[in-house]
């Protein structure tokens, strides 16, 4: 198949191509604006068949089944149709995958909440007969405070009195019965079984996946024997020692999941016996939010670190984490498509990261008292800037102001005002501040 190329900010009826977020042998994912109900969605693209190749029939099924499945953490699909000859499947755009996500550390207590929203999902797929086979993280799509939704039933098997062989499904967490063509309700369950693993140790079994697999200590600490037996049951290597379906294994997980909990609340207790009060690093965080929270409009947190990071910010203070480290939603009534940071209704670039023109700017000028500085382009039609941008938001001119702090002192390597007494790390330019 080959794959269809889009160019940026390309019209594709009444959407207008962002970004791709994704390739598969299959398909492509783009980020896409839809120019009449000015919401931003996520288009899924079928690659184009060669000559002599029929279009798959597959992606008309994963709309038919997406169809049939209505529940909350089930991705569901807005619209299909062909639109100037390309098949596109449209849904809701979320934050990112929980593959994303899983490159940052989880807390345990988050774990247990999403683990609870995997099964929910499956398990109903499952009482509808359907398997998903292709179960992964990178399939779990995260939204605003963190509501997952499972996406992608393109090669799911309806089992109404048999189930089809297939040998479809991604290798790092497929049911080894699967990969020899005989996938089942179990294969879904130990798919699972692998995410869980994986989110509370940070490791990926592997075939011939004998027990206990890599990172076994860390399992064994971060969770009670009870939740342990539940995790080794749903990736037991022989398919009838596992849940017979989703089903069970949610049932098995609400059963345990109160004692698991009053686990982890004591384990916490006792790895703290001085205090039950708040750790070093929360006292210092408290002391920079109550210092310099408002100032700074701090109101996101790392996704590593969960220390508190403002929007303006290029990399975290606390861990140097830089990228895509915002955990929380903007205040801004809009966002850049690119980078996920607010932006004002009037801006007609993103005053945080270098891009081509929102053409969707609107021509009503909106007054904001975080404007205190000035652009220094003498053509720029309004010149306002707001503390710690990097662009001007409406000549996209790079600002070259040195921003000021209270009791800050000047970065070596970008010039701006750091808090040595609090940050390891410039949030402006990610140097680190002990170099």
């Amino acid at each position: 198949m080959e794959k269809r190329l889009f160019k940026r900010r390309q019209k594709l009826g009444k959407y207008r191509i962002e970004k791709r977020l994704a390739v598969t042998n299959f398909a492509s994912v783009f980020e896409a604006y839809d120019t009449i109900l000015g919401v931003r969605v996520a288009l899924k693209i079928p690659h184009k068949p060669t000559e002599g190749e029929k279009f798959p029939e597959e992606f008309k099924k994963e709309v038919r089944v997406a169809a049939r499945l209505d529940h909350p953490h089930i991705l569901p699909v807005k619209d299909a149709s062909f639109i100037d000859d390309h098949f596109v499947i449209v849904t809701p755009l979320g934050l990112e995958t929980l593959a994303s996500r899983m490159g940052f550390r989880l807390a345990t207590g988050k774990i247990l909440d999403l683990t609870a929203q995997m099964l929910e999902a499956v398990a109903h797929a499952h009482a509808l007969k359907v398997i998903h086979c292709d179960i992964k993280p990178e399939n779990f799509i995260l939204f605003p405070d963190y509501e997952l939704r499972l996406a992608d039933f393109g090669i799911a098997n309806i089992a109404l009195r048999t189930v089809k062989a297939s040998g479809s499904g991604t290798l790092g967490y497929l049911a080894p019965e699967q990969a020899m063509g005989r996938p089942g309700y179990r294969s879904d369950v130990f798919s699972l079984g692998l995410i869980i693993y994986r989110m509370l140790t940070g490791k990926l079994p592997e075939w011939p996946f004998t027990w206990p697999g890599p990172g076994y200590d860390k399992l064994r600490q971060r969770v009670p024997a009870e939740f342990v037996a539940f995790v080794k049951k749903a990736i037991d290597v022989t398919p009838n020692k596992r849940f017979a379906n989703a089903g069970t294994m949610l049932a098995e997980f609400e059963r345990i999941l109160p004692r698991t909990q009053a686990w982890l609340s004591k384990t916490r207790r006792r790895r703290s016996p001085e205090s039950n009060g708040p750790t070093w690093h929360e006292v210092r965080w408290r002391q920079f939010r109550r210092r310099y929270g408002k100032k700074l409009e701090v109101r996101f947190n790392c996704k590593k670190c969960h220390g508190p990071v403002a929007e303006s910010m290029q990399a975290c203070p606390w861990c140097g984490t830089s990228g895509k480290f915002l955990d929380g939603e903007t205040k801004f009534p809009a966002e850049c498509p690119r980078c996920r940071r607010g932006s004002k209704l009037d801006w007609n670039y993103c005053a945080w990261c270098y891009g081509a023109k929102f053409e969707d700017a609107s021509e009503k000028q909106y007054a904001d008292k975080r404007y205190t500085a000035k652009c220094t382009n003498s053509r720029c039609s309004r010149k306002q800037l707001m503390p710690h941008m990097r662009y001007c938001p409406w000549c996209r001119t790079k600002v070259r102001k040195r921003w000021k702090l209270a009791e800050g002192s000047s970065c070596g390597r970008c010039g701006n005002d750091v808090l040595t007494e609090f940050w390891g790390w410039c949030p402006w330019c990610a140097g680190h501040l002990g170099s």
